[in-house]
């Protein structure tokens, strides 16, 4: 378990986040979401308390418990699998900010439950998701997310409780006598990084390991971001690309978990800038049907590295927001099928349009899901003037 002081300086990274995520400044009375699951109230009443002092009016909302969730997809007719609640609509018109604060109980419970009735819930979420998304490109929306330690996600990283919360002090710089001005030291770096990468007219990257052979097209208009106090931890660099430029083949080498189903080995084969061929070693029917969702889902809509040098994780976490993070010895990249990220738009992203993102090749989907590769790698950009430049190998941005 995380200690008080712990606990303490993880209340004032998330508030960094939240506030570093938004490009307007927050102001009093203005109103942050805290969404919390019930292991992680403690947490969650740290920051009502640091809210509070801002003057900031946080609504706390405790996410469904584990036999909630079950109840809810065994149980449910279809009207009432895509109901939302009176209300939820103007809420989310109204909100500045969210902290989601993430700590299952469980990984599996829904692993019996079929993946369709699921997928029928988020899309009939997406609305309030694009609502959020369109705030955050106009400024009025800042959010971050982080994860605390319970037994189950313990249990399916295969650590003890105490390795697994020593894992989390560490790699979101806890122990740090000011762990702020550390994630601050690591935003600056980043953001010479980036500028680096941004400066390249770049046609499209090849990504060489032992099992990818992929090309991504980054697409007219694009930038890398990350780092941008999105996520606690965060440490990727990421951008999305032109979805119809995909090519080749793409291996996730770590495990993930998602919606109650443990899926292993991970293949996909791109042609034409879709899915063409999924193989998984575990998991692959549960993988075929999610990439079966909406039109969007079997197109690429992220392309991610992680410099080793930032992050401190080196164990898998049975956690997307620490696996696609992974440091370790060769760092990490990952792609996610599904939606774009519009911030990665080089110009304003409120400007963009349903067409206009589909002019760019912004995929659009209900939905999103990072596919992580830790494998020795090379990446190269192909230059519009035929110049090749490696940008990443070895796990680090070459970048000097």
């Amino acid at each position: 378990m995380l200690t008080a002081k712990q606990l303490n300086q993880y209340a004032d990274v998330l508030i960094w986040g939240v506030k570093t995520a938004r490009t307007k400044q927050y102001k009093r009375n203005d109103i942050v979401l805290v969404h919390y699951d019930l292991p992680a109230i403690k947490l969650a009443e740290i920051l009502q308390e640091k809210l509070l002092g801002l003057g900031i009016n946080p609504v706390l909302r405790l996410g469904p418990t584990v036999p909630m969730e079950k109840i809810f997809y065994k149980k449910s007719n279809q009207n009432q699998l895509v109901f939302q609640a009176p209300g939820t609509k103007e809420l989310f018109e109204s909100l500045n900010g969210a902290i989601y604060l993430y700590a299952p109980e469980s990984l599996t419970h829904l692993k019996d439950i079929d993946p369709k009735r699921i997928a029928k819930a988020l899309i009939a979420r997406k609305p309030f998701r694009d609502i959020l998304s369109r705030r955050e490109e106009i400024g009025s929306f800042g959010w971050t997310l982080c994860t605390l330690p319970t037994l189950e996600l313990a249990k399916q990283a295969r650590l003890s409780f105490e390795e697994y919360t020593r894992q989390i002090a560490t790699a979101c710089y806890l122990d740090e006598s000011n762990p702020v001005k550390a994630w601050n030291s690591i935003y600056n770096r980043a953001q010479t990084i980036k500028k680096w990468l941004n400066s390249m007219k770049v046609n499209w990257y090849h990504i060489e390991s032992k099992n990818i052979d992929l090309r991504i097209t980054p697409g007219k208009q694009r930038r890398w971001i990350g780092i941008s106090g999105h996520n606690i931890p965060s440490f990727e660099l990421f951008l999305s690309p032109d979805w119809r430029g995909t090519e080749g083949t793409y291996f996730a080498n770590q495990p993930s978990f998602r919606s109650g189903n443990y899926v292993k080995g991970v293949r996909l084969e791109f042609k034409k800038g879709s899915v063409n061929k999924i193989k998984a070693e575990k998991g692959e029917e549960f993988t075929i049907k999610q990439l079966a969702m909406d039109t969007g889902a079997k197109r690429v809509g992220e392309f991610s590295l992680t410099d080793r040098r930032f992050s401190k994780i080196d164990r898998f976490m049975a956690n997307t927001l620490f696996d696609e993070n992974f440091g370790g010895p060769s760092g990490n990249c990952h792609i996610a099928v599904g939606s774009s990220y519009s911030d990665t738009y080089r110009g304003n992203p409120a400007e963009l349009t349903h067409e206009k993102k589909k002019h760019l090749g912004l995929n659009d989907s209900a939905l999103h899901w990072d596919l992580v590769n830790t494998e020795e790698k090379m990446v190269t950009a192909h230059l519009f003037s035929g110049k090749k430049v490696i940008i990443y190998e070895k796990g680090e941005f070459k970048y000097q």
